[in-house]
């Protein structure tokens, strides 16, 4: 006779993998969002530093479609599914600032970096709301919020005077 045993797909409690859901599931979706929209602003930059600014967009999408995947594997991880198809990101993100045509490269950071910051404020609150549930998903939040202001200020250095 075979012996069947059953191993749970987490050592997380269904508490703290729902918690973990919660606050990474918007951060998934802002940051697959920010990866279409960073793409757009990195066709269509235009003006003096346009290759700058073209090459530096590229790596920030890189890093996005990155962060997302890093959030999204923790959440399946702890056992639960992420839906992050475009019809939900589109419906569950907020309007981007990214223009759809040709825009000035000053303009595009500002978008950009507009866009950023709604994804950074999410991130925020998972790491704040993590604080009690899920440590280990609390340290992916800390370190894609690091990754995201260091893109940040890569794209805002160019507006310093």
């Amino acid at each position: 006779m075979t012996k069947t045993q059953t191993i749970s797909t987490t050592a997380a409690g269904p508490e703290a993998s729902a918690s973990t859901a919660q606050f990474l599931t918007p951060v998934v979706l802002g940051l697959q969002a920010l990866a279409v929209n960073g793409k757009q602003a990195h066709w269509n930059v235009r003006g003096t530093n346009f290759i700058a600014i073209h090459e530096l967009l590229d790596g920030v999408v890189t890093h996005a479609q990155d962060f997302a995947d890093l959030a999204a594997e923790r959440i399946v991880a702890l056992g639960l599914p992420i839906d992050a198809r475009v019809s939900t990101v589109a419906e569950k993100t907020k309007a981007t600032a990214v223009p759809a045509g040709f825009t000035q490269w000053q303009d595009i950071i500002v978008a950009v970096v507009t866009d950023m910051d709604a994804v950074i404020a999410d991130v925020q609150a998972a790491i704040d709301g993590l604080d009690e549930t899920d440590l280990t998903s609390q340290d992916a939040a800390i370190a894609i919020k690091a990754g995201l202001e260091k893109d940040r200020w890569f794209l805002t250095a160019h507006l310093a005077a």
